[in-house]
C-alpha cells in the first residue's frame, strides 16, 4: 500500500487588508474588543477582480513548484470551498483548466470549516488506494463576500485567501498517518448562509431580509468547537499510534484564539503546542 506524503505547500491572499481599526469605521467595534475575543488582528479582502479560483491557481502552483511537480502530472484536484464561484461548473473544474492539469479529475468538497481537513483525508485515501499518485488539495475562500458588515458578530471573523497542499505517493512509510472525520448536523442552524440554495433561492424577498449573509450563534458555536477539538485531536492520535508528546506542533483550522485556548486546557497543553 502507498503511503500519502505532503510534497507541496502554497498559500495566497489578497494584498488588500483590512484592520480591526478599519472595523471600527465600519461597525461598532474596537481592536481591543476583536482581539480579546478572538486574537485576530487583520484580514484579507479580495478585490473584484480576485475570486475562489483565481486565489486557488497561485496557491496551487506554489505548492507544485515545492513539490517540483508539473501540472500535467496531476491526477486529481480536491478543492473544499464554502464559498464556489457557481453551483456549477465546479470551481476545481475552472482551477484544472487555468493549471493545465489535463489528466486530472476535479471536484469541489463543500464540509465549511472542516472542509480541508476532509479533502486532505481524501486524498490521502485515493493514493492509498492506489488509484492515483499525484493529488492536489485546496481550500479557497472568498467569504467577504458573504459577510454582513453591520454585524460585528461575524464580519471581524471571516477574510478571503486559499491554501494548497501536493500529496504524492511513496512507498517510504509516513505522510499523512491517520484522520477522524465526523459530523452533527443536528447544529446546522448554529452557522449557516441561509439563501441561494435550492431551498430558499435568491428573490426580493431573501435580499430584503438579509438571507444571503452568514448567520452565526457564536456561543453555541464556542461550546461545540471547544468540546469537539480536544476530543477529535485524542482520536487521531490513538488511530496513529502517537501520544500528545510525540506531537510538537498542532494547528487547528479555527482562528478564534478563545476556542484554542480552550482546546489547549483540554488537551492539558501549553498554548506554545499550537
Amino acid at each position: 500500500m502507498p503511503y500519502a506524503h505532503i510534497t507541496g505547500w502554497g498559500m495566497a491572499v489578497p494584498p488588500k487588508v483590512l484592520t480591526n481599526d478599519d472595523l471600527s469605521k465600519i461597525v461598532e467595534t474596537n481592536d481591543e474588543w476583536i482581539r480579546e475575543r478572538t486574537g485576530i488582528r487583520q484580514r484579507h479582502i479580495a478585490g473584484e477582480e480576485q475570486t475562489p479560483s483565481s486565489l486557488a491557481v497561485e496557491a496551487s502552483f506554489a505548492a507544485l513548484r515545492v513539490a517540483n511537480l508539473l501540472p500535467s502530472n496531476l491526477d486529481l484536484i480536491i478543492c473544499s470551498t464554502s464559498t464556489p464561484e457557481y453551483l456549477f461548473p465546479a470551481t476545481a473544474c475552472l482551477i484544472q483548466d487555468r493549471l493545465g492539469a489535463t489528466k486530472a479529475g476535479a471536484f469541489d468538497l463543500l464540509a465549511a470549516c472542516s472542509g480541508f481537513i476532509y479533502a486532505l483525508n481524501m486524498g490521502a485515501q485515493a493514493i492509498r488506494s492506489g488509484s492515483v499518485r499525484n493529488v492536489l488539495v485546496i481550500g479557497t475562500e472568498t467569504l467577504s463576500r458573504f459577510v454582513d458588515w453591520s454585524d460585528r458578530g461575524t464580519c471581524i471573523l471571516f477574510g478571503d485567501g486559499a491554501g494548497a497542499f501536493v500529496l504524492q505517493a511513496s512507498e517510504q512509510p509516513g505522510g499523512v498517518l491517520s484522520a477522524v472525520m465526523h459530523s452533527d448536523g443536528s447544529g446546522g442552524n448554529l452557522l449557516s448562509l441561509p439563501a441561494g440554495g435550492s431551498r430558499h433561492p435568491a428573490t426580493e424577498a431573501t435580499i430584503r431580509e438579509g438571507l444571503h449573509y452568514i448567520y452565526m450563534d457564536g456561543k453555541e458555536v464556542f461550546r461545540f468547537a471547544t468540546k469537539v477539538m480536544a476530543q477529535s485531536t485524542e482520536e487521531v492520535l490513538k488511530s496513529a499510534g502517537l501520544t500528545k508528546d510525540d506531537v510538537k506542533v498542532i494547528i487547528p483550522h479555527q482562528a478564534n484564539s478563545r476556542i484554542i485556548e480552550a482546546a489547549a486546557r483540554g488537551l492539558k497543553l501549553p498554548m506554545d503546542r499550537f
